[in-house]
Parts: C-alpha cells; sequence; structure tokens
C-alpha cells in the first residue's frame, strides 16, 4: 500500500478561536475567487459581443492572478497541503493523453 506524501511548508499558527482568524479570511477569499473566475470562464464562453468579452477577459485575468496570489500566500504559510502524485498515476495519465494525440486529425508535437 502507497502512502500519499503531503506537499506542505511549515504552518503559521493562527489563534484557535471562534472568531475568524488571518487563515479564515484569506481561505474565505480563495474560495470567492476560485468560485468567480469559475462563472467568468462561463461567462467568456457565452459572449456574443466583442467588447464584452475583451472586457470580461481583462476582468478574468485580474481574478484569476488573486486568486493565484491568495493561494500562493495559503502554501507559503502552510495553510494549502497538496498531495505527491504516484509516478505510476503520472505515467499512466501521459500514456493515455499520448495515445489521444493519435486521434487528432492534426499532428501534434
Amino acid at each position: 500500500m502507497n502512502q500519499t506524501q503531503k506537499i506542505q511548508n511549515p504552518e503559521t499558527n493562527v489563534p484557535k478561536t471562534p472568531q475568524m482568524n488571518e487563515r479564515d479570511f484569506v481561505n474565505d477569499q480563495l474560495t470567492t475567487e476560485k468560485y468567480m473566475t469559475a462563472s467568468y470562464n462561463i461567462a467568456l464562453n457565452e459572449a456574443s459581443n466583442q467588447n464584452m468579452y475583451q472586457d470580461l477577459a481583462t476582468i478574468f485575468k485580474e481574478t484569476q492572478d488573486c486568486q493565484r496570489n491568495l493561494y500562493n500566500l495559503m502554501f507559503k504559510n502552510g495553510w494549502y497541503a497538496l498531495e505527491q502524485a504516484e509516478k505510476q498515476k503520472i505515467d499512466q495519465t501521459y500514456q493515455q493523453f499520448t495515445g489521444y494525440k493519435t486521434q487528432l486529425p492534426y499532428n501534434v508535437q
């Protein structure tokens, strides 16, 4: 049985009280930004007006950058952990998508 390894920085301590702490606030903001980028993505896919599309694309990029900065802050402070993928799963996924290339109507390098 393989043990999943966590990729995480040392956790910055925050008060454990009923009141929201810094971690809670940043996590709330990160969740909101993730929701907003998903919503802007849908709006971009359905925008029929080019000017609106350009404005939405600019806002989407700003929102995505904000989301990334919040993620980096959470990760830096040890408040966001990732699971290290097993090499076998990475190799399987790589082979799966390499096989898909042969099904495309154009040559992919």
